[in-house]
Order: C-alpha cells, then sequence, then structure tokens
C-alpha cells in the first residue's frame, strides 16, 4: 500500500509540475505578446512624429513661387443706387510649384479673361468688407484654379492683394 501511496503522491506532484510549467510558459508568452504590441505602438508612433518632421523641415526649404499680375481695372456692376464704379486690383499669386507657374504663363490670356469676368460681376457693395475681400480671394483661387487647355491647372496656395482701389 505504500507503493500506491508514494506513486498516487508522485503522480500528482508530476501533474502540478506539469501544470505549474504550463502555467509558467503561458504567462511568459502573454508578457512577450504584450511587449511585442507595445514596440510595433512606439515604432509606429517614432514613425509617424519622423515623418511630420521630415515635411516640416521639406516645406520650410521650399522656396515661395510667386507670380505677379498686371493690375486690372474694371467696370463694376451698378449697385442699388445706380452708380457706376470702378475697380483697380493688383494681383500676386502664391504657386505651388514652378510646374504650376509654367502652366500659368502659359496660359495668361485664359487666366486674365476669367478673372476680369468674374471682376466685373462684383459689385461695390460686394467688396467694401474685410470678409469680401477674402471670399473674393477664394474666388480667385477657385477660378485660377479651374483646369486649362490639355486638362492642366495650376496650383494656387493664396492670392495676395497690392491694390485694391474702388472708385
Amino acid at each position: 500500500m505504500s507503493k500506491k501511496k508514494l506513486s498516487a503522491n508522485g503522480g500528482k506532484r508530476s501533474l502540478l509540475l506539469t501544470l505549474l510549467t504550463l502555467l509558467i510558459a503561458v504567462g511568459i508568452c502573454a508578457v512577450a505578446t504584450y511587449s511585442y504590441i507595445e514596440i510595433k505602438k512606439l515604432n509606429s508612433q517614432l514613425a509617424n512624429m519622423k515623418g511630420q518632421n521630415e515635411s516640416a523641415v521639406h516645406e520650410e526649404n521650399i522656396v515661395p513661387v510667386y507670380e505677379d499680375l498686371e493690375a486690372f481695372t474694371v467696370s463694376l456692376k451698378p449697385d442699388s443706387h445706380g452708380d457706376d464704379r470702378v475697380l483697380y486690383i493688383g494681383l500676386t499669386l502664391r504657386l505651388q510649384d514652378d510646374k504650376s507657374k509654367a502652366v500659368l504663363v502659359e496660359n495668361l490670356p485664359d487666366v486674365r479673361s476669367r478673372l476680369l469676368v468674374l471682376f466685373s460681376q462684383q459689385s461695390a457693395e460686394d467688396l467694401i468688407s474685410d470678409d469680401a475681400k477674402k471670399k473674393l480671394s477664394e474666388k480667385i483661387m477657385a477660378v485660377v484654379s479651374e483646369p486649362l487647355s490639355g486638362k492642366k491647372r495650376v496650383m494656387v496656395k493664396s492670392v495676395l492683394f497690392n491694390a485694391f482701389i474702388l472708385r
């Protein structure tokens, strides 16, 4: 009987030892998996930060591309009083790159015609406030950015007013 007791105790001990080993192995795998996931997250965050820094440095190194347009003198739509008004406006376009500048210069008559039509559709009342000038700037960007011959586009980043006289 003592042999049975010893073998039963040895079997229980062996089973406990196996379960304990298995539990430790599962724990190690869980810690390893957690560590792997956290390292991947950190690498991803570092890559994003590095990409943002590179793009910021890249943007700082870009020399702005400007193109001055000849000043426009346009008769505006009559206002509510029936008065005829004239707008004298000088513009500089800040472009995305030299390619956009080349497209603009190549198609300058088309762009100037579009702008003349845009300006002639305005009334003096529409252009007096600062908000109206901002809206006009957005309209200018939209008109200049419309596709030109051969589906080429001018990428305008901003519109700068050199002169703005309303008479």
